[in-house]
C-alpha cells in the first residue's frame, strides 16, 4: 500500500506575477515588432524616393514626349502618380533660383534637358532591376540617356541587409531569454500546488485529468497577458504619434493586426507548454523530491 504524502496547508499560486511577467516579456517583444515593421515601411518610403532621370533628346516633338509619358505610367515598375516633366526652360529656371543668379540674363545657351523624373516600386530598386530598367527605356529614339543615384541604392540595399541580419539576431537572443523568464516564473506560481498535483496521481487521476485544469488556466492567462501587452503598445503607439504626426504614413493596419494575433498566440503557446512541462516535471518526482 502507497504511504500517504503529507500534504501542507493549500496556498494559492501567485499567477498576478505571472501575469504581469508575460505580459512585459510580450510587450517588449511587440515593441521589437513595431520597430521592425517601421523600420521596414521607412526602409521602403525612402527606396521610392530615388529618383529615376530620363534625358530626352533636344527637340522632342510634343507628340513623342505625350507617348513616352503614356508608356512610362503603363509601365509595372513605375510607382503610381509619380512620373514628372520638366522642360528644359524650367529646369533652367530651378537652377537659377537655387544659384541665387540670374542666369537667364547671361544670353547664354541653354545647356539643360528635357526631362522626365519617376519612381520605382521598392521592390525594382535592386542594382540588376534598374539596370534592366535603364536598357528598356534607352531603347527609345527620343530618350538620350537615364541617370539614378546607383552608389545611394547600393548602400540603401547593403544596410538593409545589415539591419536584417542584426535585428534577426537580437530577435532570436531575446525569444529564448523570454522563454526563460516565463517558464520559470510559472514554475515558481505552480511550486505552491506540486503537493495538490503529487496527490491526485496517487490516489489514480490520470496525468491528463491533473494536467487539463491548469492548461486551462494557462490559456487564459496568456490571452490576459496578450491583451494587456496589446494595450501598452497602443498606447505607446497613440502617443508616438502625438509626438511624430509623419510616423503615421509608415503604419499599415493590417501588418499591425498580424502583429498583435502573433503575440495573442504566442502569449497562449508559452504559457501552454511552459505549464504543461511544469506539471508533468512535479507528476515525475517521487514524493520525497517534493519537500
Amino acid at each position: 500500500m502507497s504511504k500517504a504524502i503529507y500534504t501542507p496547508p493549500r496556498q494559492r499560486p501567485n499567477y498576478l506575477y505571472t501575469i504581469i511577467s508575460v505580459s512585459a516579456v510580450l510587450f517588449l517583444l511587440g515593441f521589437f515588432g513595431l520597430v521592425l515593421l517601421q523600420t521596414h515601411q521607412l526602409t521602403k518610403a525612402l527606396k521610392e524616393q530615388v529618383d529615376i532621370i530620363v534625358e530626352l533628346v533636344a527637340g522632342t516633338e510634343e507628340d513623342s514626349r505625350a507617348a513616352l509619358e503614356r508608356q512610362l505610367n503603363n509601365f509595372a515598375f513605375v510607382l503610381p502618380h509619380s512620373v514628372t516633366f520638366t522642360s528644359r526652360e524650367a529646369a533652367l529656371e530651378l537652377m537659377s533660383d537655387e544659384l541665387g543668379e540670374d542666369l537667364l540674363n547671361l544670353d547664354l545657351p541653354n545647356p539643360l534637358y528635357d526631362i522626365f523624373t519617376f519612381n520605382v516600386s521598392a521592390r525594382y530598386l535592386t542594382g540588376d532591376s534598374l539596370t534592366e530598367i535603364r536598357n528598356l527605356l534607352i531603347q527609345q529614339p527620343i530618350v538620350t540617356d537615364v541617370y539614378y543615384q546607383e552608389s545611394l541604392v547600393d548602400q540603401l540595399a547593403r544596410n538593409m541587409k545589415k539591419l536584417s541580419w542584426i535585428l534577426l539576431a537580437v530577435a532570436g537572443l531575446f525569444v529564448l531569454l523570454a522563454l526563460t523568464v516565463i517558464h520559470n516564473t510559472i514554475r515558481l506560481a505552480l511550486y505552491a500546488n506540486r503537493f495538490l498535483i503529487k496527490t491526485q496521481e496517487l490516489v489514480g487521476a490520470t496525468w491528463e485529468f491533473i494536467s487539463r485544469p491548469y492548461l486551462r488556466k494557462a490559456l487564459g492567462h496568456g490571452l490576459t497577458s496578450a491583451l494587456l501587452a496589446i494595450g501598452l503598445l497602443l498606447a505607446f503607439q497613440f502617443w508616438l504619434q502625438l509626438q511624430l504626426p509623419e510616423i503615421r504614413k509608415l503604419q499599415s493596419p493590417l501588418a499591425f493586426g498580424a502583429l498583435f494575433l502573433g503575440l495573442i498566440i504566442l502569449g497562449m503557446l508559452i504559457n501552454w507548454l511552459s505549464t504543461y512541462f511544469v506539471v508533468r516535471k512535479y507528476l515525475r518526482l517521487r514524493e520525497e523530491d517534493l519537500y
